[in-house]
């Protein structure tokens, strides 16, 4: 009888060595996906990391399973090509905010669409990393860098609105040094059918140092996030004593303090992951005003992803198919 040993997180370790920038966020990712995988108890034999280019596209390197470092924004169609080929594997797409919303975003739009059983990591440092710190599609406006001498003019792109706009059926967001949370989001997003979309906000230590710090810090964590539980009270702060309401004149949330107006928690939004007209109104809040979203923000109802509800013709058919479509019209010998 074979006895099967559980592979710790230093298994899903190869022995290359990882070259980042001391103190760059892109470690503490690795971390929780090493130990991600080892939860899951993970076939490193089934399990494909997939890239495009970038700091973040190193990652294949660093992971013991197969692998593919592919070319810049095109992660996504390779993904696609090795799912489909391949239906047995699970595919892990890792890619930057540049990588997958600037030459990338075509390719990661039809991913989310077509909803393909793979889970799309976004690493969002606002910049462009590897390049020597360019603004990228997600900088905000007024970012200082070598393409932007005088600050960003541009509005940034917002990933999770983009992904929900898109039609993506999974949408997240957690942070580089949150280990436990960040674990538990790619948990669920391993767990969904379909392709589930996973944005971790990553510090760049070189080029865009505590862009997050108006989040992560622990001085404002307590007030500036804002921790989803599906079928639980919206409540945040150190005592839980504020929350999120839906202003009915203006149809959006405003946070409040309990107590205060005579404000109870039966005027608090019930979070519920379900919803996409709620995702869309909680996925864009941002500091100072409003906390910062984390957790899962949407999950379609249904369990299947859209590919497996129809009813498919069998291989039989569909060799039939592809011969006479290879045969219709004007054919020729060529020698």
């Amino acid at each position: 009888m074979n006895v099967v040993t559980k592979l710790s997180p230093k298994d899903y370790a190869t022995d290359q060595e990882v070259r980042w920038c001391p103190g760059c966020g892109d470690y503490a990712i690795l971390k929780g996906v090493q130990r991600t995988m080892s939860d899951l108890e993970a076939d490193p034999e089934k399990t494909v990391f997939i890239s495009g280019i970038g700091c973040a596209a190193r990652f294949p390197y660093y992971m013991e399973t197969y692998g593919f470092h592919t070319i810049h924004g095109r992660a996504a169609a390779v993904a696609t090509g090795t799912k489909l080929a391949n239906p047995d594997l699970e595919i892990w797409l890792v890619s930057g905010d540049g990588d997958s919303l600037s030459i990338g975003g075509n390719h990661l739009l039809h991913l989310l669409r077509r909803d393909i059983d793979i889970n799309y990591l976004l690493f969002n440092n606002e910049i462009y990393g590897l390049t020597k710190g360019q603004m990228s599609p997600t900088s905000r406006r007024g970012t200082v860098s070598p393409s932007s001498p005088r600050g960003s003019m541009d509005a940034p792109v917002h990933a999770i609105a983009f992904a929900l706009g898109a039609g993506a059926r999974f949408v997240a967001r957690t942070y580089d040094v949150a280990q436990p949370h960040m674990i538990a989001t790619l948990k669920r997003a391993h767990a969904h059918r379909g392709t589930s979309f996973v944005e971790i906000l990553q510090n760049c230590i070189v080029y865009n140092p505590d862009v997050f710090a108006d989040i992560t810090d622990k001085a404002v964590a307590s007030d500036h996030q804002i921790h989803l539980e599906h079928g639980a009270p919206l409540l945040f702060g150190k005592e839980n004593e504020k929350g999120l309401r839906l202003d009915p004149r203006t149809l959006s949330i405003e946070a409040v303090t309990l107590g205060e107006n005579g404000v109870t928690e039966t005027d608090i939004l019930v979070h519920d992951e379900t919803n996409p007209v709620l995702a869309s109104l909680i996925a864009k809040m941002a500091p100072p005003h409003l906390p910062e979203a984390l957790g899962v923000i949407y999950c379609a109802a249904d369990a299947a992803p859209q590919p497996e509800k129809a009813e498919r013709p069998s291989s039989e058919v569909m060799a039939e198919r592809l011969n006479a479509l290879m045969r219709m019209g004007h054919t020729w010998h060529v020698g």
